[in-house]
């Protein structure tokens, strides 16, 4: 029963905590923004998480119609052939603003009618070839941009953030090489900024944080610089041979380390500072694993790697978005399962997983942190210590990187300010049995496909509780157990 004493410093001046985890969500692709599930999914984020921006890929895909047939051929045979059709990507953006969450207006993929080649991705199809003509890929851009300006005002589409193709530097991704996505690149941002420079444009969205310093310098020679930056990083990552950045130890670079994406933030982070670089950077993919299926994702353990990742790096950048929000999803083969071990941070039914709630842990965080240290030096176990006006928030991990250790059960203490009211604490943990949706569907027989009245018994069981009379405060500070792997967060109010 390790113990795991955690020491403040509240007389040390404390440090501003953007949460940055906050503020943007994903959704697999553009197609699933008509499900009223998925709009479901989103509103809960937005009261919950903070949403405040959704990305999703395939906007310009043959599914949402954008670059398609009449149906007026069928009687008048002057009218075939593609022709440009907003109405469904109207209805995607529509019902995202009814939740207060903005687009990120995405130009991927290439409509097949306007593709140089035949090489496609998920099961949409969507094509991955550059255009076969410019101008004409050019002209859809404008056009795009203009639509939305003209059906949701300028003052609205100032608000979205702009992305360029994703992850060009994956060939399942973009059917060519480098130098010609840098010709896309140029073509699209002149595209976009013709209708308005003041719209945001980020890239060059790609897997590993590769790329990045080429689409600076080839931005600065090209007058098509990004006005912010994008990439993405999963922590087994390490297992394609990167040619990341990286800052760290040589063996934090294999996936049997926790700490390569935390590597790869800090070295990106270095890499950009010494170009000089000051625009915002959106790592708009994360996580522990990209495996399509991996069960350890629906585990605390996943909720304990979350708020340990971002108490090292959240504060190198300016939006880290999980990936991903939700199970509704669809690209080597659609979950028929209750829990199948998917991406989503809410399951086909809008139930919280563990890492969902330890989300909304890190969302009850202060705004300054207070230095601390952590009896445990292994970094598996640690704390992130903040101050808000009147209160004084701990949240505290204990996690297993290997998924196959005992569990565990850790004496946690925790000094406290002076002044600090005692008789107001408050304990949350999300654990293998508190907060856990699946331990409940578990007791339930594990259904693949759920009646109704267990829908209702998982939902009515899915909120986010307070363990009663866990902590105990002395003269040494606050005291808990805390069973790992897990997360739990103490609060306590402070005199104004």
């Amino acid at each position: 029963m390790p113990d795991l004493t955690i020491r403040a410093d509240y007389q040390t001046v404390t440090q501003p905590f953007r949460h940055t985890w906050e503020g943007l969500v994903n959704i697999d692709q553009f197609r699933w923004f008509v499900r009223k599930d998925t709009q479901e999914h989103l509103k809960l984020a937005h009261d919950e998480l903070g949403a405040r921006h959704v990305r999703a890929v395939g906007m310009y895909d043959d599914e949402m119609r954008v670059f398609a047939g009449d149906p007026r051929a069928f009687r008048d045979a002057s009218r075939k052939g593609p022709r440009v059709n907003w109405q469904v990507t109207d209805y995607a953006i529509r019902s995202l603003l009814e939740v207060g969450i903005n687009p990120m207006f995405t130009t991927c993929f290439c409509p097949g009618a306007m593709a140089s080649g035949t090489k496609t991705c998920f099961s949409t199809r969507a094509r991955v070839s550059p255009p076969t003509s410019y101008e004409q890929w050019a002209d859809l851009v404008r056009e795009s941009v203009r639509h939305v300006m003209d059906i949701f005002g300028r003052d609205v589409v100032r608000k979205w953030y702009f992305e360029v193709w994703n992850e060009p530097n994956l060939g399942g991704f973009w059917d060519a090489d480098q130098a010609e996505f840098f010709k896309l690149w140029r073509i699209t941002v002149g595209a976009i900024k013709s209708v308005d420079a003041e719209l945001r444009i980020g890239g060059p969205s790609t897997a590993r944080a590769e790329w990045v310093a080429d689409l600076i310098e080839f931005g600065r020679r090209n007058d098509c610089e990004p006005d912010y930056l994008i990439t993405h990083i999963y922590n087994n990552d390490s297992e394609s041979n990167p040619l990341s950045p990286f800052d760290g130890p040589q063996e934090d670079k294999v996936s049997k380390s926790p700490n390569f994406a935390s590597g790869v933030v800090r070295g990106t982070r270095t890499l950009l500072d010494s170009l000089g670089y000051k625009g915002e950077i959106h790592w708009n993919e994360w996580g522990r694993s990209w495996f399509p299926c991996e069960p350890q994702r629906e585990t605390a353990n996943e909720g304990a790697w979350v708020v340990r990742t971002m108490g090292e790096v959240s504060q190198l950048a300016d939006y880290f978005g999980y990936w991903c929000l939700s199970d509704i999803y669809d690209q080597v083969g659609y979950g028929a399962e209750t829990f199948h071990g998917n991406y989503g941070m809410l399951n086909l039914h809008g139930l919280r997983k563990p890492q969902y709630q330890a989300f909304r842990l890190l969302g009850m965080l202060g705004q300054h942190r207070v230095q601390a240290t952590c009896s445990d030096s292994t970094r598996d176990s640690g704390a992130i210590v903040t101050r808000s006006p009147g209160a004084l928030q701990a949240i505290v991990y204990a996690y297993d990187h290997s998924g196959t250790a005992a569990a565990s059960r850790h004496e946690v203490t925790i000094n406290l300010p002076p002044g600090a009211d005692s008789k107001r604490a408050v304990l949350y943990r999300v654990t293998e049995s508190e907060n856990n949706i699946l331990t409940t569907w578990r007791e339930m027989g594990s259904p693949d496909y759920l009646r109704g009245d267990q829908l209702s018994e998982l939902h009515e069981a899915n909120l986010l509780r307070p363990s009663a009379g866990a902590v105990k405060i002395d003269g040494t500070g606050a005291h808990f157990t805390l069973p790992g792997p897990g997360v739990a967060l103490l609060t306590v109010p402070l005199p104004e």
